[in-house]
């Protein structure tokens, strides 16, 4: 019995450690990144913030998932082909209720954008980069 606690106790600590290490490498991250950081809301059916206007550049999209009740995600994509999504913007893990998650470093070059979160699901918001 005594081994299986101790068993128990090691895996804990061990899961506990790789937690607070993936959270400080995405604090890192951020915080060594030239990237701006685009906070974007959802609630139910809908993005809070309709337009975006944006300078070429480096950015982190910050999703906050406002009581929607559910999971949400976040896609953006160029507004010529909408089905081609930019990879990187996709939030590193689906943003659970009434919590916030980011994307990986994105980098933008000049153009029309659209984005949406097909798990809410939203409509299509215009993102420019000018």
């Amino acid at each position: 019995m005594k081994k299986i606690i101790s068993i128990l106790v090691i895996a804990l600590s061990f899961t506990l450690a790789g937690n607070a290490q993936d959270s400080m490498k995405k604090d890192a991250m951020m915080k060594d990144s030239k990237a701006t950081v685009v906070s974007l809301e959802q609630t139910k059916g809908e993005f809070t913030q309709k337009t975006l206007t944006l300078a070429e550049g480096d950015y982190i999209f910050e999703i906050a998932n406002n009581n929607v009740g559910h999971q949400v995600g976040f896609v953006l994509a160029p507004k010529s082909n909408p089905d081609a999504h930019i990879k990187t913007a996709y939030v590193t893990k689906a943003v659970d209720n009434n919590s916030k998650e980011s994307t990986n470093v994105t980098t933008l070059a000049k153009g029309e954008y659209v984005y949406f979160c097909p798990l809410n699901p939203t409509p299509q918001y215009t993102l420019i980069v000018e």
